[in-house]
């Protein structure tokens, strides 16, 4: 309808990169992203970012929640859970709540792992 924005559901996959395809630019998007191409610049997303097996990313990504079974170079910052595959490989620093790493995984960087706000009042914190 015109003038009306409808809400986008995060959890809806509404964007692929196929195999074969690279992209070269930022992506923003408000639902979810699945990558089996190849991206060349940041992603922002506010839904999920799946990495296939065959999908790479020269970027730094952002999103609610991050599945890697391809290949990332760059720097990952995940509001929820990282989860890296068997066939994963992330070269760069991560960011999330929940990181989870497959046998197999690769990862070559730094991590951070944010507290829940349910934990940061049970925990002492030093500054």
């Amino acid at each position: 309808m015109i003038g009306r924005k409808s809400k986008v559901d995060p959890g809806k996959t509404d964007t692929l990169i196929g195999e074969g395809t690279v992209f070269n630019g930022k992506i923003t998007s408000q639902a979810s992203i699945r990558l089996e191409g190849e991206v060349r610049g940041d992603i922002e997303c506010e839904g999920d970012v799946i990495i296939g097996e065959r999908g790479s990313a020269h970027s730094d990504i952002v999103a609610r929640n991050v599945i890697l079974a391809g290949k990332v170079t760059g720097n990952v910052s995940a509001k929820g859970k990282l989860v890296l595959k068997t066939t994963g490989f992330l070269l760069g620093d991560l960011q999330a709540q929940e990181l989870e790493v497959e046998p197999g995984g690769v990862f070559q960087g730094t991590s951070r792992m944010e507290l829940k706000e349910s934990l940061k009042a049970v925990l002492p914190l030093e500054a």
